[in-house]
C-alpha cells in the first residue's frame, strides 16, 4: 500500500542538438525527487532522477545517446539542482500508533516494577 512517486525538482531548456532530430530547440532535462506515502507517514527521500525528452520529435534520449557537449550541460546542470531536504511526518495513523506503542510499554514497565497489578 505504500506509494513512491517523483515529484518535479526542476526543468531546463537545453540548447544542444537533439541526437534523433538535430533540433537546437527541442530538448528538456527535467530532475526529479523521490516522494513516499503510505498509511502511517510521508517522506521526501534522497533519491532524484533525471531524464531528457525531445520536444520536437517526442522521444525519450536516453544518456547511451547523449553526445559529449549533452553531457557536460547534463553534468553542470545535476551539481546546479538542489534537491529538497530529506524528511519524515507522521500522520493521524501513525501518531495513534506511536501513542498506543508508548502507552503499552508504561503498563508493561509498572506491572513489571510492581505498581500496578490485575
Amino acid at each position: 500500500m505504500k506509494s513512491q512517486n517523483y515529484f518535479t525538482l526542476r526543468e531546463v531548456q537545453l540548447h544542444n542538438n537533439c541526437p534523433e532530430c538535430y533540433s537546437n530547440e527541442g530538448l528538456e532535462l527535467t530532475f526529479k525527487q523521490k516522494f513516499v506515502e503510505n498509511i502511517f507517514y510521508k517522506a521526501i527521500t534522497e533519491d532524484t532522477k533525471y531524464d531528457m525528452h525531445c520536444n520536437t520529435c517526442q522521444t525519450n534520449i536516453f544518456p547511451v545517446r547523449w553526445t559529449n557537449d549533452i553531457e557536460q550541460v547534463v553534468n553542470y546542470q545535476k551539481r546546479a539542482v538542489s534537491p529538497k531536504p530529506k524528511s519524515l511526518k507522521l500522520k493521524q495513523a501513525g501518531w495513534i500508533f506511536v501513542l498506543i506503542d508508548v502507552l503499552l510499554f508504561i503498563t508493561v514497565i509498572l506491572f513489571v516494577t510492581g505498581v500496578l497489578s490485575f
